[in-house]
């Protein structure tokens, strides 16, 4: 596993011991990029399934400002930490050791705002337009944010959810990205 490309392009990341998380593959993050922008002029992300953090250190080496890295698993933000070290610039990173939900309360209580989302839960505890509902009731999206999500393809995510638009689905053997739009296509 490696960053692919931007400022830290070619840094090998470690993933997360055991078999709690699945990284994201070199190619299904080459790909996911080339749809969402390959490079980005600043902005906010934040992943709340973080695992080995390399979507959000991606983001930042393609330009984000800064990322906001969750998870609960203690060897996963072990992992994150490790992996943040390797960018030589820690302070682009916040990481925080949370369940998802309790997390994303605590950053709406905050002000926080984010332009890039990422959501690749484990596959058998997806509840991934309930969550992307909640991040738009409590104000955590900007106006012109995308929501990535990352799942198998038994998760069926629906082409319409209610205060998002429909971008891109594509399929990578079992990986299936979902990309959506805050509010309607003509906003």
């Amino acid at each position: 596993m490696r960053i692919v490309a931007g400022d830290f392009g070619g840094r090998r990341l470690k993933a997360v011991p055991g078999m709690a998380t699945r990284p994201t593959t070199d190619k299904v993050k080459e790909a996911l990029f080339n749809i969402i922008g390959p490079y980005f002029d600043g902005g906010r992300s934040l992943d709340l399934f973080a695992g080995s953090g390399g979507l959000s250190i991606e983001a930042v080496s393609r330009g984000i400002d800064q990322a906001v890295l969750i998870d609960r698993q203690y060897a996963a933000i072990k992992t994150i930490q490790d992996n943040v070290a390797v960018t030589k610039v820690p302070e682009r990173f916040e990481i925080l050791k949370r369940d998802a939900n309790r997390a994303v309360q605590e950053l709406a209580d905050r002000g926080d705002q984010f332009d890039l989302v990422f959501f690749d839960p484990p596959y058998a505890q997806q509840k991934i337009v309930a969550q992307m509902t909640r991040l738009r009731e409590l104000h955590l999206l900007t106006p012109t944010a995308r929501i990535v999500c990352e799942t198998d393809q038994k998760a069926q995510l629906p082409d319409n959810i209610e205060g998002f638009h429909f971008i891109e689905r594509r399929d990578y053997g079992i990986t299936e990205l979902t990309i959506y739009g805050l509010g309607s296509e003509d906003e």
